[in-house]
């Protein structure tokens, strides 16, 4: 696992053209990477957020969560993570067909979690809650990982550079309509069901 995560951050075009050489069984065993993976954003915004804290506004106050209403909210967090990359692999999958790919439901699922990779690494910075700076690296974040989206496409499924821009693009643009569904998805829940708490 680790060395698909170093790869890919690395030797990015040498790790995807390894990630296309898989068997079906050789996808499958790739299942647990997301899982993991998606484990290290969760984790480091439970502990920024209860026991550092955000500085919110010039007061140079801090405030931190409660234990219970950060569980919550990072488990429906995480939940919301590995839900995108099966929706976003579903979806890869489903336009396959019309790019001329041949491919089957795990391939999408793969090429969309190890697209996510930059995103949860970027995610271990809410181990520290600094705003401007969690920001920038998510801004970096998600350049980084349509980078690895328009090189991986046509790799792993085997289709020429031309089709694979045009399916990376649409591919993006799910992911932009998904982005705007969580956010509003995220201001209904915080206001009617699990609200964050601070602590006094």
């Amino acid at each position: 696992m680790l060395n698909h995560l170093f790869g890919l951050m690395v030797q990015p075009r040498r790790q995807w053209q390894q990630i296309a050489g898989l068997s079906e069984k050789g996808l499958n065993r790739q299942i647990p990477y997301v899982i993991v993976l998606a484990l290290l954003p969760a984790m480091a915004w439970y502990f920024g957020t209860t026991e550092i804290g955000w500085s919110i506004g010039n007061s140079g106050q801090v405030r931190t969560l409660t234990s219970q209403s950060a569980l919550s909210l990072v488990a429906v967090f995480y939940v919301t993570m590995i839900l995108a990359v099966v929706a976003i692999g579903f979806f890869i999958h489903w336009m396959a067909k019309t790019y001329g790919a041949k491919t089957h439901p795990m391939k999408g699922m793969v090429i969309a979690g190890f697209t996510a990779t930059p995103i949860f690494i970027a995610g271990a910075a809410g181990l520290y809650p600094v705003l401007w700076f969690d920001i920038l690296l998510a801004t970096l974040a998600v350049a980084y990982a349509v980078y690895l989206l328009y090189i991986g496409i046509p790799i792993v499924l085997n289709i020429s550079e031309e089709r694979g821009f045009l399916f990376a693009s649409a591919v993006v643009t799910v992911c932009l309509v998904m982005a705007v569904v969580v956010m509003v998805a995220t201001v209904l829940f915080w206001s009617y069901v699990a609200a964050p708490v601070f602590q006094h």
